[in-house]
């Protein structure tokens, strides 16, 4: 019997979460490169200046990667403190605290090659079908426009073949991020695609801390510090070199 139980008390622990110092974050982010992706260097530009800043401010990061939904529940459940990618709206406000904006977004529209689709006004995008990635917040006025005609993806990958395919007439994405994931599809999908001027929208880019931390305040007030320090000390500066931008 004593071995019986010391086998069940063996894993009991095995299959607990493990403890985290007081503090130590629980990071997460979707695959968003070159801004968050576990397999780039230091998990991709964005990761990196969050991760530093915090590390600056005094705390131990542990950072996961999962789908976007899942890291958005997440912060909203409390299973992790800090969204590390995250575009304002008012429906995340309503789960975690938003810091203020540490890079800059330009939101690009993207067409096949040889569509003659210009882009002036909101109702130029009416007649048109959108692929849109499921749950991603682009502006207050597109997100908010119930007549835009939009088809819900998983990725921007999804979006980009659709899109190559005649699919849907136009996918919607960060330049950077559009730019990078266009050189690792397969050919037929990079020639056939082009991005659309002017740009749709610029985003702040900031990070989101969940309102079920106890410290989020805190947090948010030490990271903020931390990015001005970086910014001082030229530090920001390098790491928006390392990574191209």
């Amino acid at each position: 019997m004593r071995s019986l139980l010391c086998v069940l008390g063996l894993l009991s622990v095995m299959l607990s979460p493990p403890i985290l110092a007081k503090d130590t974050l629980r990071l997460v982010a979707d695959n968003w490169p070159p801004f968050t992706d576990a397999s780039m260097p230091g998990a991709g530009l964005a990761t990196r200046i969050v991760s530093m800043a915090l590390s600056r401010a005094g705390y131990t990061c542990v950072t996961e990667e999962v789908p976007w939904a899942r890291a958005l529940m997440g912060i909203g459940e409390g299973r992790y403190d800090v969204l590390v990618n995250a575009w304002y709206n008012d429906s995340r406000a309503r789960i975690g605290q938003f810091s203020k904006a540490y890079l800059t977004n330009r939101i690009r529209l993207l067409k096949r090659k040889g569509d003659d689709f210009r882009y002036q006004r909101p109702a130029d995008l009416y007649p048109r079908t959108i692929a849109v990635v499921r749950d991603y917040a682009y502006s207050a006025q597109f997100d908010g426009d119930s007549r835009l005609r939009k088809v819900e993806v998983v990725n921007f990958s999804s979006a980009v073949r659709m899109l190559a395919a005649g699919r849907v007439d136009l996918a919607v994405e960060d330049e950077y991020v559009a730019r990078y994931n266009l050189q690792r599809e397969p050919a037929q999908v990079r020639e056939a695609i082009t991005l659309v001027e002017p740009p749709l929208a610029e985003n702040t880019l900031h990070i989101l801390v969940s309102l079920k931390h106890p410290g989020h305040e805190q947090i948010v007030e030490r990271f903020e510090q931390a990015i001005v320090a970086m910014k001082a000390d030229g530090s920001y500066a390098r790491l928006l070199r390392q990574y191209g931008f």
